[in-house]
């Protein structure tokens, strides 16, 4: 398995278990009389579980198991491929950070993290589908 794809699952299965720990604190908030802050991470959950486990799972094995572009160049640019998986966790740390922030301070200007946040997630999607479109093809 190629280095980049066990990067890829294993940054998904970190981010599975955050989204399933911060999860328990967010649920166990009020029976267990948490502070409040923590209901601030509920729109993070979504985004841990859908981007930061599925999408980069999806990637890792997709990265791994498509049908290689040739002898030669068998998986296309690794470097390229490596900034989107920079992008790709830049863009989720980001969001784990702002999005609570900017719901418990809505008067900060924190905005700009968000949007941050969206352009590197953007730029990640529009890499994966630039690096893998060579890879789908007819035998």
């Amino acid at each position: 398995m190629p280095r980049l794809s066990r990067m890829f699952i294993k940054a998904g299965m970190l981010y599975l278990v955050a989204a399933f720990t911060l999860s328990f604190w967010v649920v166990a908030r009020a029976p267990l009389g948490l502070p409040g802050w923590l209901s601030a991470f509920q729109p993070v959950l979504a985004h841990l579980f859908v981007v930061g486990w599925i999408t980069q799972l999806i990637i890792g094995i997709a990265w791994w198991m498509f049908p290689k572009i040739t002898k030669d160049n068998p998986r296309g640019d690794v470097r390229f491929a490596w900034i989107i998986f920079a992008l790709l966790n830049i863009g989720l740390l980001l969001r784990l950070a702002a999005e609570p922030l900017v719901t418990l301070y809505p008067d900060a200007p924190l905005g700009w993290a968000l949007i941050a946040s969206a352009i590197c997630q953007l730029l990640a999607g529009w890499g994966v589908v630039i690096l893998l479109w060579p890879r789908v093809k007819e035998r």
